[in-house]
């Protein structure tokens, strides 16, 4: 039987022409050490810089993960690895058995450009072209039997025939509007699609942000531990891409400032930046299976909107009442609408929905963002309701409205986006102490936006203490509420009766 080629002997060889003269020499000693291959000293003295242990691997790694610097070529590495599993892997899958190389981008485009490196890298050959029986958007199907599929982040995309190889590309980024741990969830989808090959084999390769998911708990896990089973390689951009000119990064770390930089650049995880919210603390604020209540006549209901013009972000608006529980103002979340930038989605037919669902509560004013200028101001006008700009910034907002959340004084309606992009909140610590609250770069927070927006200005972050006659509940006519009437059908902070 014919001996697979090492790692080593394809990239010095097919690999090379699409390799070209680049600097490659620290990805090849994190290729080689995954492999379990042969290093030179040069190559050791890389590993052991690179994964803080001592000794070097003798076998093959199952689990791997890169925390890199921007533009270190983690994609062209997941593009080399797919072409090299794809090709020259030997599965113990069943006959005529179709196997998988996944690699998930943190985005569509970002999934298509690994797919292209991957038909450049085997075209780039003669003998490996002729292999080619397929390709398309996503993927390249060869002869061997294995299929190489792009795709961006996403559990329903790990479904179908086995895997032999999947990498996560810029995991530490990847967001999915109804989950806040899209690359916990995809661990948890994807092992089962590997059980069954022997010798099948999971990378992760990101950039660094906040200390919390997949790729900090692993790193925490396993960097610098001899012992460890699963490889963890952390470098700076420099390093891994010698290429760029050292002025370019230089100018790029000044122009970000020394947090960002450290991680964009530097592949150190961030320690200026912390969650918004725990995740127990918000689902204790959650009417499970409540979508939506309805208007009842004791209320006097208020608005939020977030205005958009529809490009990337999406245009909200949140009504909520306020009730009393033991003195202590409790702002309940009735409605929320999102409009999502889509074909035919206009600002102005948003505006007429929303002012149609504010008349429906009997609210004749809203406040919102200070967006575009007078445009909301007078696109609501004509609809009949008065538009009241925020004094308050949005970080702002969500400082006055994490206590009443901590604190349970809000009930919200069982929405998923709402949910994870409060999830989702960064703090961020900047240079001169203060700090600034928003969602993470290239996510959204319109919804929870309308919603903070919504509180803040119901009941504030204060305290409310009433004495006399006054209990929870909503008001009975002899001047006293009726602890057992709060919301619409529910109990006790919006349990169901």
């Amino acid at each position: 039987m014919k001996k697979t080629p090492t790692l080593r002997q394809v990239l010095d060889g097919p690999f090379a022409k699409w390799l070209g003269d680049y600097d490659w020499t620290a990805w090849r000693a994190f290729m080689f050490a995954l492999r379990g291959e042969h290093l030179t000293d040069e190559e050791a003295a890389l590993f052991r810089k690179y994964t803080g242990r001592d000794t070097l691997p003798e076998k093959p790694f199952k689990q791997a993960w890169v925390v890199a610097g921007r533009r270190a070529r983690k994609s062209a590495i997941a593009a080399v690895l797919g072409a090299y599993f794809a090709v020259y892997g030997k599965w113990n899958a069943a006959p005529g058995e179709l196997v998988r190389v996944l690699l998930i981008a943190v985005s569509k485009d970002q999934a298509r450009e690994t797919r292209r490196w991957v038909e450049e890298i085997l075209r780039g050959h003669p003998a490996l072209a002729r292999l080619i029986t397929n390709s398309d958007n996503d993927s390249v199907t060869l002869s061997t039997g294995c299929k190489i599929q792009c795709v961006a982040n996403s559990f329903r995309s790990v479904r179908g025939p086995a895997v032999v190889l999947c990498v996560f590309d810029e995991l530490a980024f990847w967001y999915d509007e109804y989950s806040a741990n899209p690359d916990k969830e995809m661990l948890v989808a994807v092992r089962p699609a590997m059980l069954t090959i022997k010798d099948s084999l999971l990378i992760g390769l990101s950039s660094p942000h906040a200390r919390r998911g997949l790729l900090y708990e692993k790193y925490k896990q396993h960097f610098g531990r001899d012992d460890a089973k699963a490889l963890v390689w952390q470098a700076p951009t420099a390093d891994m891409n010698p290429d760029i000119d050292p002025d370019e990064l230089d100018a790029l770390a000044e122009e970000l400032g020394p947090a960002a930089a450290s991680a964009e650049i530097g592949a150190m995880f961030r320690d200026d930046i912390s969650s918004f919210i725990s995740e127990d603390a918000l689902l204790a604020c959650v009417d499970t299976g409540v979508r939506e209540r309805a208007w009842q006549s004791q209320w006097s209901y208020q608005a939020f909107i977030d205005p958009s013009g529809l490009r990337s972000d999406s245009f909200t608006a949140a009504i909520v009442h306020k009730e009393w529980w033991q003195g202590t103002a409790i702002g309940i979340l009735d409605a929320l609408r999102e409009y999502t930038p889509a074909p035919g989605v206009t600002p102005q037919a948003c505006v007429e929905d929303i002012a149609a669902l504010l008349r429906s509560y009997r609210i004749r004013k809203c406040l919102g963002d200070r967006y575009a200028g007078e445009w909301p101001v007078e696109a609501f006008r004509k609809y009949g309701i008065t538009y009241e700009q925020a004094a308050r910034p949005k970080s702002e907002q969500y400082a006055a409205c994490l206590p009443l959340l901590n604190s349970a004084r809000v009930r919200l309606l069982d929405h998923k986006p709402l949910l994870t992009q409060f999830l989702n909140l960064e703090v961020v610590t900047a240079r001169g102490g203060r700090d600034s609250i928003d969602h993470p770069r290239g996510q959204h927070d319109d919804v929870c936006n309308a919603v903070a927006g919504a509180m803040t200005n119901l009941i504030g972050g204060s305290s409310y203490d009433f004495t006399g006659s006054w209990v929870s509940g909503s008001r009975r006519s002899n001047g006293k509420y009726d602890p057992r009437t709060i919301g619409v059908g529910f109990g006790e902070f919006g349990k169901v009766l």
